[in-house]
């Protein structure tokens, strides 16, 4: 299945505001974002931010590297035209994550809360995370947001992987520490639960020889 067509068409026929993970703000991700402490010029990478309103309260909050990576032309534009002139101080990268090329240890916070579940199959995590360690810098942070497992096992008409605290720090694997882990209660607009699993991790700081 070519993803990239299943996001374009998902939102080319339905409102924003209507697909399954909106949420006018990601209150979750911008309150772990704050507590972090990250300076302002700190690097941060949205995988699969799309149209999500999340570079908005990051540009507000003062935020002035971010970049946005979605597989979907049309999400991204949406959040662009959005924006407006703001626009221009965000970096925009028209991906699939799995095959994005991203610079080396560039990235102080990795936020995803809409990609990883969607990786079903064991390459495509296994990209994902050969991405994830070659891009974040040692010390560097990941917010990662997943189903739960009592979560529905789709989402927008695809299958997703649930994960419990274990399996998903076992998933991520040696390099990193669970900073710390909670729960958010998401509602669809059509009024479905999807209970996520949020975790924060912090890449291991390099060994000194």
């Amino acid at each position: 299945m070519n993803r990239g067509a299943h996001w374009e068409r998902i939102y080319a026929t339905q409102p924003v505001e209507r697909v399954g993970w909106y949420r006018p703000h990601l209150d979750t991700s911008l309150t772990w974002i704050q507590e972090l402490n990250l300076p302002r010029r700190a690097r941060i990478l949205d995988v699969g931010g799309g149209a999500s309103t999340l570079v908005d309260d990051l540009l507000t909050l003062g935020f002035e590297d971010i970049t946005v990576l979605d597989l979907s032309a049309t999400a991204l534009a949406h959040a662009r035209a959005r924006l407006g002139a703001r626009a221009d101080r965000v970096t925009w990268m028209e991906a699939d994550i799995t095959e994005a090329a991203l610079p080396e240890a560039a990235y102080d916070l990795w936020h995803d809360r809409a990609v990883f579940h969607f990786l079903t199959e064991p390459d495509d995590r296994a990209h994902y995370l050969e991405r994830l360690r070659r891009a974040l810098r040692p010390g560097g942070f990941l917010i990662l947001a997943t189903f739960s497992p009592e979560a529905p096992p789709t989402c927008s008409g695809l299958p997703v992987v649930r994960y419990d605290l274990e399996t998903l720090v076992r998933t991520i694997g040696p390099g990193f520490h669970l900073v710390r882990h909670g729960r958010e209660h998401h509602v669809t607009p059509g009024g479905i639960a999807q209970p996520y699993l949020y975790t924060c991790f912090q890449r291991n700081e390099e060994e000194k020889p």
